[in-house]
């Protein structure tokens, strides 16, 4: 039977098992820096070399949240015969690449984060980005998984061999062939440039929140920034006091409530790392609270009550009327991301901002032009345009056993079982798939929740002497069916907005329908009768 804390935590926490610095920096010091350059820190593990590729059991693609939970989870089953290409010098995915001022998570600390790897030590109950990098570090090396990263090592193409029974994966640094492939590069990995007339002549500096350009000096700049979502309201107040004029341009208004954030006092700190237990139960009191957070979204006639206290925390924090109804949204609460900021609102309440509503029609040189023919100076573009969820090129690299692309399969809108397996493309497990995303949740709970689904299936390959398992298109076609008629009345679908959740289809293929506890119960166990299993094994030539 399941208790509370079964919910939210698998196998015995280690006590302070991330929470040791000197971890990392003593076993890889050449990659303390999140910013080195290839020439700073050379990849520690051994790379393909010659004609013949090598093979492993698993292969997992990424070394964010995903791909680090897939190998430490397999190193604590006990197999080792598994690989992770990473495209990049430093593990950590997201947190590695998303280094803007005032980077921070929205998930609260105790619950965004492993739950078979505490971290008593956080500072905040709010974790900034550094300390989740710093995290995650620590725990790929208390983990020894380091030894099986190949950094560097960017996939260009992963094809499934229906004789052999295996992928062939190619990348940068060579040929690579696997039973198995762990897709976990996470939705959140391609930045999105909105294709905007005349951007490529702009003289100016240009990045987007996840590539910030740290030589760029921002101050007495004058600075634009485009997006209205969850990184530019932790970037516009940082970079405020330093402009001397911001614009920023908005296209729909966030809902946005009060942050709860508040540092983690010393004695906490000490009482969570002296006793575990009481760590474990904070999460699973964090985890139910926000489970509750879904209701208003899956029955939108109780959004009145968040949306009354969003409305509230503008009021209260924007005095000017004009600016108050520019930014006040226009849609259900819910439908875009609601986010969370006590000091976005104050600064664009300063005299060196402006919001700009109107669209952009055009970028010159050293200008911005707005749809309305304005024309506005700028000395740097700060793109928080998002990124390619519903999109993503890593499909289009993926080829399954008829030789077609995920995106050729796909057809402009994603679809998995259990957001993990696809039909068609034989032992691939996706983690952070099609429709596993929160907005009230923890998406580590659910990495965790694939996680283990994927080690049931590598258990039943080995025990019934299974080459590869390929759920049933029928199977995955129900599954989703049922899912897209849960979403119908929830307040993706009825809020009337338009957001990245929504693929150019207008399906919803991104967000899991309600509370994250089914979901946990659906991967609980790997049922293979509702997968083609395939016994004719080959050996790898």
């Amino acid at each position: 039977r399941a208790t509370v804390l079964d919910w939210v935590s698998y196998g015995s926490p280690i006590q302070d098992s991330c929470g040791r610095r000197e971890v990392w920096s003593q076993k890889h010091p050449r990659t303390l820096n999140p910013m080195a350059t290839t020439e700073q820190a050379p990849p520690p593990a051994d790379e393909a070399t010659g004609s013949d590729a090598k093979h492993f059991k698993v292969a997992i693609v990424g070394s964010g949240f995903s791909g680090l939970g897939m190998a430490i989870r397999l190193k604590q089953e006990g197999i080792d015969d598994f690989v992770v290409f990473e495209r990049a010098d430093d593990v950590g995915g997201t947190w590695r690449d998303n280094t803007y001022p005032g980077v921070a998570c929205d998930v609260p600390s105790h619950l965004y984060s492993f739950s078979f790897a505490p971290n008593p030590g956080w500072s905040r109950t709010f974790s900034p980005g550094h300390e989740i990098q710093d995290y995650l570090r620590r725990c790929a090396g208390h983990f020894d998984v380091i030894p099986h990263v190949r950094f560097r090592h960017a996939v260009t193409e992963a094809r499934w061999d229906d004789v052999a029974q295996r992928w062939e994966i190619d990348t940068t640094q060579g040929r690579f062939t696997a039973q198995v492939l762990v897709a976990g590069m996470g939705g959140l990995s391609e930045p999105k440039i909105p294709d905007i007339p005349g951007l490529a002549t702009f003289e100016g500096a240009a990045f987007h929140t996840a590539q910030w350009d740290h030589e760029v000096d921002l101050r007495g700049r004058r600075v634009a920034v485009l997006g209205t979502g969850a990184s530019s309201i932790q970037v516009v107040p940082q970079i405020q006091p330093q402009a001397e004029k911001l614009h920023l341009f908005q296209r729909t208004p966030a809902w946005i409530m009060p942050h709860p954030d508040r540092p983690i006092s010393a004695r906490e700190r000490t009482v969570y790392k002296r006793l575990p237990l009481a760590q474990r139960a904070m999460r699973a009191a964090i985890y139910w609270a926000r489970e509750t957070f879904v209701i208003p979204f899956v029955r939108p006639k109780l959004a009145q009550l968040p949306e009354s206290q969003a409305r509230k925390h503008l009021a209260k924090q924007v005095k000017d009327r004009e600016l108050r109804r520019k930014l006040t949204p226009d849609y259900t609460i819910g439908c875009k991301r609601i986010l969370i900021s006590n000091d976005y609102y104050p600064a664009l309440s300063q005299p060196n901002v402006e919001l700009v509503t109107d669209g952009i029609k055009e970028i010159r040189p050293h200008s911005i032009v707005s749809s309305d023919g304005s024309e506005r100076e700028v000395d740097a573009i700060v793109f928080g345009t998002g990124f390619r969820v519903t999109d993503m090129p890593a499909a289009e690299l993926v080829r399954g056993r008829d030789g077609r692309t995920l995106s050729e399969t796909w057809s402009g809108s994603m679809q998995a079982y259990l957001g993990t397996s696809i039909a068609g493309f034989p032992n691939l497990f996706m983690l952070v798939g099609p429709n596993t995303g929160l907005g009230h949740n923890s998406i580590v709970f659910m990495i965790e929740s694939q996680v283990e689904y994927v080690l049931g299936a590598l258990r039943t390959m080995d025990a019934q002497g299974v080459a590869s398992v390929d759920v049933r298109r029928e199977v995955q076609d129900a599954y989703n069916a049922g899912l897209q008629e849960r979403l119908e009345g929830t307040v993706w679908s009825t809020g009337g907005c338009a957001s990245w959740y929504l693929d150019d289809t207008g399906r919803n293929t991104t967000l899991w329908p309600g509370s994250t506890w089914p979901f946990r119960r659906h991967t609980r166990r790997f049922d293979p009768s509702l997968y083609t299993l395939n016994k004719r094994a080959r050996a790898p030539v």
